[in-house]
């Protein structure tokens, strides 16, 4: 048995026995696909575990997250910092052997995966990445950026609706440093994929645009690393096909069986007799194989210092690039956005969609590695960056890409290029699509990625368009996301406020925006960081009501307000665009602006009332939408369903006792 051979069945091994320690886990994939992944890591990655961060890295993202001890053998076998006893600590309580592998958690995981497709979407974010950080920064004689991106992939992520939408992007793209493994074992959970997939899964990827490249026998793992070889001269991104057996080696290969259940003492040392493993006792691994193992090491460690040399080279040849090189992928800003003026500075009511686009252009001249876009809809939700080009197969160098009609992708790709590095991504489209994106959105926070969505077309002033488009219950579900910074601003200077969050904070941050004009107020701006803060005070102290609401219906506040005024009420107006960065305030300034001792409080929102009870209390009330809407002008809408300065008003003179 070859050195390497021995590093394949170690994989195999070691999973099995990890599964089988912590009584759960999915031992099949990992098995199936061992002689893959050691052709990748083993034989065409570069990468240095010396330094895990190594900018000219090549990237690897296990889109099959369930099979987690892939990954984890792979770190542990290649020097990542793994040892033994984590391999044991498979699933357990603050291992670093999670049930799925987590981004910032296990040194080496690139991205946290584990909902089947949202990794290769990852790896398509990835891989575009490189694609225009090469054209922004490559010169002749210096590939200062040149690595690819590898994932491996299962069935269960191509049945996945997001594989379809990022692989067929990828493919207009021409991401030639990308390329997918498909482990192809034919099992799901229920049974063998004839069940319920029978597609032509490489005609439908040559239809795409990629190559493809079918490996009869991927147990073996020189017929991947050919594969592997062919596939980094393609001029587009690369299929290549593995024909494997879920479980391979033990008495269970090819069973669903094996998918995701511990294969059994028994049958895990009828594995090693099957496989000619030299080592009874459990997680042994022979000398030879990290002996294998460190020739990979070395030549991590040598590529990088050719490299640092080479960016040495290219910061005398090229001193400013070097110096944008720097900036680009520094985590800090460029500029102290809190301290520019500039970005507060309009006039007038506008529809805080058009205030968004202002911003960002502004944002575009002062950081100048924005990358973003939308999925088809750059026109309405104003997310094109004036001047900075098209991102395409021919136009690497642009920066507003076109997701097209994917916007369940598009989220995904941007967290993969957040991921990579150097770059600030940002998409778009109609919040009431944030449905289509939920989960990548969660994903964003899981890995506390600041992630901007920008969100327009925001409530029933939508309109016309009527309930399929005006978002109800979408502001309480983003909301309900740990880590979510949902940001609905009041005006214009309350907009440039949601982008210095966005642009800040490590979080997402949902800009929802709306499609209909909004007044300017005199005080707001800055202060609409805090999440929650006083727009416009009465003259008493103590106020007899608090009017609270998120953007537009704060207009329908002030207005409540002047009438409560002639009656001889005083009412304070607190614009709330963000829960979140309320809710991290000190409690004294959340009691100077919601003092305890003022129990008569009303919240507006043309949204699901859920939430706001916290703010209001048992006494207050809340004004919102529990139904979904209707097809009509969006100022009939507002005064059928009681968004008016008179309902509000009244609804507060109901609640001071």
């Amino acid at each position: 048995m070859s050195r390497e051979t021995m590093v394949v069945n170690a994989i195999r091994i070691l999973t099995a026995e990890g599964v089988q320690k912590a009584k759960s886990g999915h031992p099949g994939m990992p098995m199936g696909s061992a002689p893959a992944a050691y052709a990748i890591w083993g034989k065409q990655m570069k990468h240095n575990p010396a330094d895990p961060k190594w900018i000219n890295r090549d990237r690897f993202v296990l889109s099959s997250g369930h099979g987690s001890m892939l990954i984890y053998c792979l770190l542990h076998l290649f020097g990542y910092g793994l040892t033994i006893e984590d391999l044991k600590q498979f699933r357990q309580w603050g291992s670093k052997t999670p049930g799925h592998p987590e981004y910032g958690h296990t040194v080496g995981v690139e991205t946290t995966t584990g909902p089947l497709g949202q990794g290769i979407a990852n790896a398509v974010g990835m891989a575009m990445a490189e694609k225009h950080l090469a054209a922004k920064f490559n010169r002749e004689g210096f590939n200062v950026i040149d690595h690819y991106t590898f994932c491996i992939l299962g069935d269960g992520c191509m049945m996945e609706g997001i594989s379809h939408e990022a692989c067929s992007l990828a493919g207009t793209l021409k991401l030639n440093k990308l390329i997918a493994v498909y482990d192809d074992n034919e099992i799901s959970i229920e049974g063998s994929t004839d069940l319920a997939f029978r597609e032509d899964v490489p005609a439908r990827f040559r239809a795409y645009g990629w190559n493809v490249i079918d490996v009869k026998e991927g147990n073996c793992w020189k017929q991947v690393d050919a594969a592997l070889q062919i596939a980094k001269k393609s001029d587009r991104p690369t299929l290549v096909v593995t024909h494997t057996a879920i479980g391979y080696g033990s008495p269970k290969a090819g069973q669903s069986a094996a998918h995701g259940e511990p294969l059994g003492e028994e049958n895990i040392a009828i594995t090693k007799k099957n496989l000619g493993w030299p080592c009874e006792e459990p997680f042994a691994v022979p000398q030879e194989v990290y002996d294998c193992t460190a020739e990979t090491l070395a030549a991590g460690k040598q590529a990088e210092a050719e490299w640092d040399a080479l960016m040495a080279e290219y910061a005398k040849a090229y001193p400013e690039l070097k110096a944008e090189f720097d900036v680009w992928f520094s985590d800090k800003l460029p500029v102290d956005l809190t301290k520019d003026a500039e970005l507060f500075d309009f006039e007038g009511a506008a529809a805080t969609r058009n205030t968004s686009g202002i911003t960002l252009n502004r944002l575009a001249e002062r950081i100048p590695n924005l990358f973003g876009g939308s999925a088809d809809l750059a026109p309405s939700n104003k997310s094109n960056m004036k001047g900075k080009g098209d991102f395409s197969a021919e136009t690497p160098e642009g920066q507003n890409i076109h997701f097209g009609v994917r916007e369940h992708a598009m989220a995904a790709i941007c967290n993969g290029i957040k991921l990579h590095g150097g770059l600030r991504p940002y998409c778009a489209t109609f919040f009431v699509f944030s449905d289509y994106m939920k989960n990548a959105i969660r994903m964003s926070s899981i890995m506390n990625l600041g992630v901007p969505y920008i969100l327009t077309h925001d409530s029933i002033g939508v309109g016309e368009d009527g309930p399929t488009h005006q978002p109800i219950e979408h502001l309480a579900g983003l909301r309900a996301i740990p880590g979510v910074i949902v940001f609905r601003p009041a005006d214009s200077k309350e907009v440039a406020a949601g982008w210095i969050a966005a642009m800040t904070e490590n979080h997402p941050v949902a800009l929802v925006l709306t499609r209909q004009n909004l007044p300017l107020y005199e005080k707001s701006g800055l202060d609409a960081l805090k999440g929650g803060y006083i727009l416009s005070d009465c003259d008493k102290a103590t106020p007899d009501v608090i009017l609270m609401a998120s953007g537009s219906e704060v207009e329908q506040c002030v207005g409540a307000q002047a009438l409560l005024k002639e009656q001889g009420i005083a009412a304070r107006v607190v614009s709330m665009p963000s829960f979140e960065l309320f809710d991290a305030q000190s409690e004294a300034y959340k009691e100077s602006v919601l003092p305890k001792a003022v129990r008569a409080r009303v919240a507006v929102e043309a949204a699901a009332t859920l939430g706001w009870h916290k703010y209001v209390g048992l006494d207050g009330a809340v004004i919102g939408l529990d139904h979904f809407g209707a097809s009509a002008p969006y100022k009939v809408l507002f005064k059928e369903y009681g968004f008016t300065a008179e309902n509000v008003a009244e609804t507060a003179k109901g609640v001071i006792k």
